[in-house]
């Protein structure tokens, strides 16, 4: 890609990005991912509906008048993008492809934690690391990850999410919100889900598109697997070929959701053909309630 015309993608999606995360998920994003925890910040007098389990006994006896601890929440989160560049990104059949979508959120996100001042990193990754943006503030840094998701060219075009998770493991020691974005077509990974839950605080957000659970009805055609480059004719005119296809679809689904919920791992279904902000918000209020 040229230089002028990526620097023009870039903008258009920083535009966007920076638009959505200011006015729209401000506030569900900050609700959504907390703090470390509280720490302590001063002693005041006490007020007419305190809580009165926050009364400091030691200064209240010294000052013969009630006083109470006041805390903040310590803020500053780590906040890692794990992102499958593998070679299904490519596909899309109505609206975007994977890739432009995952580019989106992966901007969207990392505005949202620019605005609450919390660092933001990503790793990208096939059946392999392909590489490793360590967590960093700053709107350049943000512009550098939506450049990567662009332009990077990765070796492989298979999936492994598994190999994303250990390596994110290893790197990443500091509790920090792990946020997956893939179409998870991979090989088994709950083992390594499990484990990188247990440690860190890990959302989904499943990437999928129409024409993976509806074969469009137009005849013989030849079906390319971008990750394998295998090829194989399939007639989408019978319906037992595309009821084959649609269970199977189902079947696939109901797995991953099963994955998800036996790690404790909030996830969202983010479509190519429609606006994920519904569903980024609905995921931002889930959290917020817990």
């Amino acid at each position: 890609m040229e230089t002028a015309e990526l620097l023009k993608k870039v903008r258009k999606i920083e535009i966007k990005a920076r638009g959505l995360s200011t006015q729209q998920f401000a506030g569900e994003y900050h609700s959504a991912f907390k703090g470390r925890g509280m720490s302590f910040s001063e002693v005041r007098e006490y007020q007419y509906g305190d809580d009165i389990r926050s009364i400091d006994w030691n200064v209240t006896a010294r000052m013969n008048h009630p006083y109470i601890k006041v805390f903040s929440e310590e803020r500053e989160l780590n906040v890692m993008l794990l992102i499958d560049v593998s070679g299904s990104g490519l596909f899309g059949t109505r609206k975007n492809i994977k890739k432009d979508q995952i580019t989106e959120l992966a901007a969207v996100i990392g505005f949202s934690a620019l605005n609450n001042n919390d660092k933001i990193g990503a790793l990208l990754f096939t059946d392999k690391v392909e590489k490793f943006i360590p967590p960093r503030k700053g709107k350049q840094h943000i512009l550098r990850i939506i450049r990567d998701l662009i332009e990077f060219e990765p070796e492989s075009t298979q999936t492994d999410v598994s190999a994303g998770l250990r390596y994110f493991r290893n790197v990443i020691k500091k509790r920090s919100t792990a946020i997956v974005i893939s179409d998870f077509l991979s090989p088994d990974f709950s083992d390594a889900l499990k484990i990188t839950a247990r440690k860190h605080d890990v959302v989904a957000l499943h990437i999928t598109d129409p024409a993976e659970g509806e074969l469009p009805d137009v005849g013989l055609v030849p079906f390319s697997d971008p990750e394998t480059g295998l090829v194989r004719m399939v007639d989408t005119s019978n319906k037992k070929t595309a009821t084959l296809y649609k269970a199977a679809y189902l079947q696939r689904k109901d797995r991953l959701r099963n994955t998800f919920m036996k790690s404790r791992v909030d996830f969202a279904e983010i479509p190519t053909d429609g606006s994920y902000i519904r569903e980024l918000m609905n995921l931002f209020k889930k959290r917020e309630r817990k």
